[in-house]
């Protein structure tokens, strides 16, 4: 699936919830779902500068099919914010250096994230954004 498909899934997804507590609900739910990540990789090396409160952030190339694909795991001590990993993680994860660097993430204003986030919550999001394409652009610079 690509990166804009699976943006537009969770446009779909949200929509369904008028009330922004049905939509918090599904975030918590999202970051409940997500997978595991080891705790050696809870780390002072793997933390999310920016975020208020803390996050982890990982990244690997792996090759699928042939071509290599960025692989994202991610967590955070907050159960909303773990949820925004979660949605980061499943529009990103999975998708070539090259696709992630020039994605357009139109998702965020569509369901309205941003503007419902606090001040230090929405900088913490553009913080796990810089982040994840940070590492998308190194596999890309080093022409992996």
């Amino acid at each position: 699936m690509s990166i804009n498909e699976t943006q537009d899934e969770i446009i779909e997804e949200f929509s369904g919830f008028d009330d922004w507590m049905d939509r918090y609900s599904l975030l918590i739910d999202m970051g409940n779902s997500l997978q595991p990540m080891p705790a050696e990789d809870k780390n002072d090396k793997n933390l999310i500068d920016g975020c208020q409160s803390k996050v982890w952030f990982t990244a690997a190339l792996e090759e699928e099919n042939g071509e290599k694909r960025v692989v994202y795991h991610g967590d955070s001590d907050a159960i909303l914010v773990k949820g925004i990993v979660a949605l980061l993680i499943r529009v990103l994860s999975g998708h070539t250096p090259k696709e992630i660097a020039d994605a357009d993430l139109y998702f965020i204003d569509q369901i309205n994230l941003r503007e419902h986030l606090s001040p230090t919550r929405s900088n913490g999001l553009a913080a796990m954004l810089k982040q994840m394409r940070l590492f998308a652009l190194a596999y890309l610079a080093v022409g992996k």
